[in-house]
């Protein structure tokens, strides 16, 4: 799987360097993004789909005349070779809206090995590829976990890592009520920007928690925008190219399985 997919992105990829942010020195002289620099700008990002209320929630920040940045795994809890799958990225990126890595199966990077790093990225790369036709510039650790080999293998593959400045909590048991008080919070407070993480697995968050807080969003000087316009960039992605065509490689089986 390695060779074939390192020979795809050798034979298809036409990096964007300027896409790539500048980054501090951290251990191997690398970071990660944890806010937006643009002001009156907030991000709402939702990780670990595509999932069964994608489109709804692409939906929703449509109705509101915003944008929404999407990180998404390649096998966590859908296969993203899964025709509703294809169905909800095609959707979303049609509109305009961001799609990044969350990597392939949903494991604490930290953890892993350069060879098992650099699988993690390049099987959701080639994921995006066959089915957008582009490969993303973002990318944001399962569980906001990393280290610095993390952030070397992300810079190999021309990624920034997102991580945010705002949770919701409802990954970690939060209630949608204890979701909205936060996001209270935090709107009291009058920040320039907002990096939010949200999770697109969970319905109370599509159904309750993110209506609340486009409702907010209508009285306040904020533009709900894209990570990469959170940032002022422009070429989210590294290639634009046209999309696959579906055959016996798009499946999950013979991948890393699901889990920690």
């Amino acid at each position: 799987m390695k060779v074939s997919t390192r020979a795809y992105f050798a034979a298809t990829l036409a990096v964007a360097s300027a896409a790539v942010l500048p980054r501090q020195d951290l251990g191997a002289g690398l970071n990660a993004v944890t806010s937006c620099t643009m002001p009156n700008t907030i991000a709402l990002t939702f990780d670990d789909g595509p999932y069964t209320w994608h489109q709804k929630i692409v939906d929703m920040l449509e109705e509101a005349g915003g944008k929404g940045t999407f990180f998404v795994n390649g096998n966590n809890y859908e296969c993203i070779y899964d025709e509703d799958s294809v169905t909800r990225l095609q959707y979303s990126y049609g509109k305009g809206h961001q799609i990044g890595s969350h990597t392939w199966r949903h494991a604490d990077l930290s953890t892993l090995s350069g060879d098992e790093l650099d699988t993690e990225f390049t099987l959701t790369d080639t994921a995006l590829g066959k089915i957008l036709g582009v490969v993303p510039t973002f990318m944001r650790p399962p569980y906001g976990s990393y280290n610095d080999e993390t952030l070397q293998v992300a810079a190999n593959h021309k990624q920034n890592v997102i991580i945010w400045d705002f949770e919701d909590g409802d990954s970690t048991g939060s209630t949608a009520e204890q979701s909205k008080q936060d996001y209270d919070t935090l709107f009291a407070k009058n920040p320039s920007n907002i990096l939010t993480l949200n999770h697109e697995t969970y319905q109370t968050t599509a159904e309750q928690v993110l209506p609340y807080v486009l409702n907010i969003l209508k009285n306040k000087n904020y533009k709900l925008v894209t990570v990469a316009e959170c940032l002022g960039i422009t070429e989210i992605y590294q290639d634009m190219s046209t999309p696959g065509t579906r055959d016996d490689t798009w499946a999950c089986d013979g991948t890393p399985s699901p889990g920690n």
